[in-house]
């Protein structure tokens, strides 16, 4: 039997969109005698092995209590009021009623003894109106131990109910309008400073007692503590026993008695038709609130001219690490290249605040955040060419000493991304140096260090009109590395019309769409280039005697 016992007690939490009034609990309860308790073992321990001593226990018989007084079984709604005999033989006297509910209670029980008195024995209920939950709330404890005292937040929190909150102005003015209350009240600092969510309780109790003696306090235990609050979330303690087993109750009275008792969620389903018209109502409420959000929108979006492709691009330089000094700072631009444009009002560069480096891993990094924004147009006059050059993103990294004079910590570039959405580079610099021992001092004590007069010689210059840039003899270092973050949109008209999908690749615009995979099928075919190169030149390298027998071999396997 030990083994059947619902052992966990503990909280359940449940949401549910339906109206709390609908909750439906079935309680069943059942004393369990301990002679019947060893019967019902030794069957078991005779179905397992055969076990002796059974015949003996058979012989005990079971408890000679009533049939009605073991067992009760009682469906209960969400704030049913069942009373138990101690409030029946209270309230049934009108000279004892002195509150409203009280009154309230006389005329209920005079009602029921006209439908021939209360149906219940046992099971009775408290709800979130009578003393008792008061009192609970008050006197909740946090450990088993009798000799637990209340805490200073626990005395505190006793004078709060949170279900009856009342959310009204103070003094007449609403305090959302107050930015500072210098004089708050003892109201004022319950409602700001505690958790104060409006919850209604209910608890399901059983009076345990023997026969001739309900009705005492002293009897009664909670079977089920049920709390909703304001969110539709129910909670239950213990939580409904569904498929597990029942859970027990020990009552040390006069003799030692076992008690059972099971807890089933029975709340009537939705019909069919209800759960349509619900489906129909939502429906046309949530139709409803879109059209009040496109209203509130609106739908005069400013839209790209004809035959271009905006781009915004919203970035961040995220951090610097690995450079040789502290207190850095970036400069940064923006590159356009050919049939790309930008607003007048657009900057295309800037430059970012000093940062201190903090040691993360082993190395120093200063942490910029540092955010900026661009606007751009492509034109569709590329059309016959290839796929267009991107914008580049040109940055140099400085430093800054104590006599505020820079010096060169590196350069870098980043290619704008080709595709919307978040992309997180990271950018590798370098600088130029000078031989020699002198350059280093000087940047060292005086500041300053070589400079490139043109950062876009970083990559190819702008200006550059040859076929060959040559590099030759130009010193320099690998120093730290960048990290940007871009979130990048595209815009065009030509996205809005879906048959222009299903064209060829006509337009420039429609060629970006699958530049992707145009880029892995150029780059199959260069390799394929490459290796009939190399072919093209073993064989020219190979003798004329060696060309002519392997020509003369390759024919005669052919005949054959």
């Amino acid at each position: 039997m030990a083994e059947e016992w619902n052992q966990d007690s503990g909280e359940a939490v449940y949401r549910s969109r339906d109206p709390i009034k609908n909750l439906k609990i079935r309680v069943k309860l059942q004393r369990v005698s301990p002679v019947s308790a060893l019967v019902q073992r030794a069957q078991g321990q005779q179905e397992e092995g055969g076990g002796r001593g059974d015949v003996a226990l058979r012989t005990l018989g079971t408890s000679g209590n009533r049939p009605g007084d073991d067992e009760e079984e009682v469906v209960i709604s969400w704030q049913e009021k069942l009373f138990s005999e101690f409030e029946y033989e209270l309230y049934k006297n009108e000279a004892a009623c002195c509150t409203p509910l009280d009154r309230q209670y006389h005329q209920d029980i005079l009602s029921l003894e006209r439908r021939g008195g209360r149906k219940n024995l046992r099971i009775f209920t408290y709800t979130d109106y009578d003393r008792y939950t008061n009192l609970e709330e008050h006197c909740q404890s946090v450990t088993t131990s009798a000799k637990e005292t209340p805490t200073f937040l626990a005395e505190r929190m006793a004078n709060v109910r949170r279900r009856r909150q009342d959310k009204r102005a103070l003094d007449g003015v609403g305090i959302r309008n107050r930015l500072v209350t210098w004089k708050p009240s003892e109201e004022f600092i319950k409602i700001n400073h505690i958790l104060n969510t409006p919850v209604q309780t209910m608890y399901i109790m059983a009076d345990l007692g023997p026969n001739e003696r309900l009705g005492l306090k002293e009897n009664e235990h909670v079977l089920c503590t049920i709390r909703v609050d304001s969110n539709n979330v129910i909670t239950l303690k213990p939580d409904v026993t569904g498929t597990k087993g029942p859970y027990r109750l020990e009552v040390e009275s006069h003799k030692r008695e076992l008690w059972r008792y099971t807890l089933n969620h029975v709340s009537e389903s939705v019909q069919q038709e209800e759960q349509e018209r619900e489906e129909t109502l939502c429906k046309d409420l949530y139709s409803r609130h879109k059209e009040y959000l496109n209203n509130l929108v609106g739908s005069d979006f400013e839209m790209p001219p004809s035959g271009a492709l905006r781009v915004f691009v919203n970035g961040e330089i995220v951090s610097a690490q690995g450079y040789e000094y502290d207190n850095l700072y970036v400069h940064f631009f923006m590159e356009l290249p050919k049939h790309w444009t930008s607003p007048v009002f657009q900057e295309l560069s800037g430059v970012t605040q000093s940062c201190r480096s903090k040691t993360h891993e082993r190395e120093n990094v200063a942490y910029f955040c540092h955010p900026f924004s661009f606007e751009m147009f492509l034109s569709e006059e590329v059309e016959c060419e290839d796929i267009p050059q991107w914008p580049i993103l040109y940055f140099e990294v400085l430093s800054l000493d104590f006599w505020q004079r820079y010096r060169v910590e590196g350069y870098g570039s980043v290619v704008l991304p080709q595709t919307p959405g978040m992309h997180n580079i990271t950018a590798q610099t370098w600088r130029p140096v000078e031989q020699g021992t002198v350059s280093e001092l000087r940047r060292f004590f005086i500041g300053g260090s070589p400079e490139l007069e043109d950062l876009t010689y970083v990559r190819i210059p702008g200006t550059f009109q040859g076929e060959r840039i040559s590099r030759f003899g130009f010193r320099t270092e690998a120093t730290g590395r960048v990290a940007f973050r871009f979130h990048s949109i595209h815009q065009s008209r030509s996205f809005l019309d879906r048959s222009s999908l299903r064209k060829r690749m006509q337009s420039v615009l429609d060629r970006l769409g699958g530049s992707s995979q145009q880029s892995s099928i150029l780059n199959v075919l260069d390799a394929f280039q490459r290796a009939r190169r190399r072919m093209q030149q073993a064989r020219e390298s190979l003798p004329k005697d060696i060309l002519s027998a392997t020509k003369t071999l390759q024919l005669e396997q052919s005949t054959a």
